[in-house]
């Protein structure tokens, strides 16, 4: 924090006996610029800023020829960068309306000739002090929010990684890929987008549904691999025991959100991550899994995903059948209209459709999954 001792002030007064005055008086404890004018004043702020030394206080007389004291005020007041500087109306006029407008410009004080000298340097010691602890504050205030910052990147980045490092575990357990994780969750991101006016999702809801997108399958960690990696059909035993995935990753992540309790409020994350890991295998005829679900009693989040899963699969090369080119996935979706899919997100997946296949091909694991995603393809 600068020492007032270090303090510049700048004198603005037609009057050279005025001036020699507060030399005088003030000359001994600050260093002291002057003008004898209002353009003259402006002037020399504007060399002092550009020098990175901007007076600390102005004393300001307002009956000046050319340019009143009320004038400079106003312009320095309308100018970001001197608008914090604080100043001291030093004036011969004695009405309360000049004071009430000196005031109104923008000065932080009033005083009246003759002035008494220990008033003088009181108020000027005072109106330093205070705007050396604004300056201060804001100073403390830009390095709080720094600090804030960088612990929200902290946060946020270890969270991504947390939660890319828990779905690549899921997936390493799985015929599918890491470009899966990366695929569905941009695929959530475009239809969240494309559904952000009629179900009301902001910026937030949308980064949210794309953060916990990958989390979906978490729940196959608990599968074990004589189901999981099985190559063929799963038998009617096998697969009851494979569609308990959603319930054992829902209750994976409601122990995660319990450990919320009572110290921070976990938000949207593991609101939207619960319900696509538990609902993402309902349907939207309700004959999906595990609760039979139906309609928009499936969370939104789980009919987007559901639907992105779907596409995935169809457009992804698997251990039991190679890729499907776009034009069929998207004919198979079609199909599952107002039966396994919400017709709303099936509307939204056709409106974005080629951001599906762009995401696709960026993403793609094999070259034969790049060479179907780009033949020819339908539009909605």
């Amino acid at each position: 924090m600068t020492a007032i001792s270090r303090c510049t002030i700048l004198a603005v007064d037609d009057t050279e006996a005025n001036i020699d005055v507060l030399m005088d008086t003030l000359g001994n404890d600050y260093e002291l610029m002057v003008a004898m004018d209002g353009p003259s004043a402006l002037e020399a702020v504007a060399t002092a800023i550009t020098d990175g030394t901007p007076p600390d206080l102005i004393l300001l007389d307002i009956m000046m020829p050319g340019m009143t004291g009320y004038e400079v005020c106003e312009r320095l007041k309308a100018d970001a960068t001197t608008a914090d500087i604080p100043v001291i109306f030093l004036t011969a006029l004695t009405e309360i309306g000049s004071k009430t407008r000196g005031f109104q410009v923008g000065a932080v004080d009033y005083m009246t000739k003759p002035f008494e000298i220990p008033e003088v340097r009181a108020r000027v010691q005072t109106h330093l002090s205070l705007a050396l602890a604004r300056r201060e504050l804001a100073r403390q205030n830009q390095i709080l929010e720094e600090t804030v910052r960088q612990r929200t990147r902290e946060l946020v980045l270890t969270q991504d990684v947390t939660i890319h490092a828990l779905a690549s575990l899921a997936e390493t357990r799985d015929n599918e890929t890491g470009g899966h994780i990366r695929r569905t969750q941009n695929y959530v991101r475009a239809l969240a987008e494309q559904l952000r006016d009629t179900d009301k999702l902001d910026n937030a809801d949308i980064e949210m549904l794309h953060k916990s997108a990958p989390l979906h399958d978490i729940g196959k960690v608990g599968i074990p691999d004589a189901i999981l990696l099985k190559p063929g059909r799963l038998t009617e035993e096998e697969f009851e025991v494979m569609k308990s995935h959603p319930t054992l990753g829902m209750q994976a992540l409601a122990v995660a959100e319990h450990c919320f309790h009572g110290e921070t409020e976990p938000g949207n994350f593991l609101r939207f991550a619960k319900e696509i890991a538990y609902s993402h295998h309902e349907r939207w005829d309700g004959a999906g899994y595990p609760r039979g679900l139906a309609g928009d009693d499936i969370p939104l989040s789980a009919r987007l995903m559901a639907l992105a899963d779907v596409y995935d699969a169809l457009i992804s090369r698997r251990v039991y059948k190679p890729p499907f080119p776009h034009a069929q996935a998207v004919e198979i979706i079609l199909k599952g209209r107002d039966a396994h899919f919400d017709p709303r997100v099936v509307d939204a997946f056709l409106a974005r459709q080629e951001d599906f296949r762009q995401i696709a091909l960026a993403n793609a694991d094999h070259a034969e999954e790049v060479e179907t995603l780009s033949q020819a393809y339908v539009r909605g």
